[in-house]
């Protein structure tokens, strides 16, 4: 018998919530285009066609966006202020910096 898959609210991958625990680890506060650009380079070229360029910001960051909702409702991430142009700055919360528990009382 399997157990049953639990899934994330926003729907965002393994992949992604990992692009934002390692960007925010290492930058401490960024916005969501900002961690797209360092976690998933790659991306940068995606949706190049839509218009306006919010839209084609908005479809290429969503990923991302997904998965800090995701760590947002685990109690690692939250917003932290905004920037001059409005977007959103995200940190890690305490909670996030801690080391995961150890678990069958190993070291």
């Amino acid at each position: 018998m399997t157990a049953k898959r639990i899934t994330n609210s926003a729907g965002s991958t393994n992949s992604s919530r990992g692009d934002v625990l390692r960007v925010l680890g290492e930058l401490k506060v960024a916005t969501t285009d900002q961690i797209q650009r360092i976690g998933a380079p790659h991306l940068s070229f995606r949706h190049a066609d839509k218009q306006p360029p919010s839209k084609e910001k908005q479809a290429r960051t969503a990923a991302h966006t997904g998965a800090l909702s995701d760590l947002r409702a685990y109690g690692l991430s939250e917003n932290g202020g905004s920037t001059q142009t409005g977007e959103s700055l995200r940190n890690l919360t305490l909670r996030a910096w801690k080391p995961p528990p150890t678990s069958c009382g190993a070291p």
